[in-house]
């Protein structure tokens, strides 16, 4: 195996170039998959939730977002930096991202 490196915000598309969540896989093996997502103010639509069937580790490389967890109260506030580890069929969804500055989100999905 070869040793592969990049840098996270390299090759970010600008704001304002797309109305969606830009998406993109960095490392796929059989047991993980490793994205970096880039959001400018997206946010899950309305009665929709995202339900995996793996582990998803995620960090916010920069930006500021809220996470509503299912059967939480508030949504949980994350500043760069912040980390939640979602359990497979762990229900949630993004209910804000920042529009005025990019919130960049590290995604790391593990099959068990």
């Amino acid at each position: 195996m070869s040793v592969v490196s990049g840098n996270l915000r390299a090759g970010l598309p600008g704001l304002g170039q797309s109305d969606s969540e830009w998406f993109d896989g960095l490392v796929q093996t059989p047991n993980a998959r490793i994205e970096r997502i880039l959001s400018h103010g997206q946010v899950t639509p309305q009665g929709q939730w995202c339900d995996q069937a793996e582990d998803e580790f995620v960090v916010l490389i920069e930006g500021a977002a809220q996470l509503q967890i299912e059967g939480e109260s508030q949504p949980r506030q994350l500043a760069a930096g912040d980390w939640l580890l979602l359990p497979a069929h762990c229900r949630h969804r993004v209910v804000w991202t920042d529009p005025n500055q990019p919130s960049l989100w590290l995604a790391l999905h593990l099959r068990t």
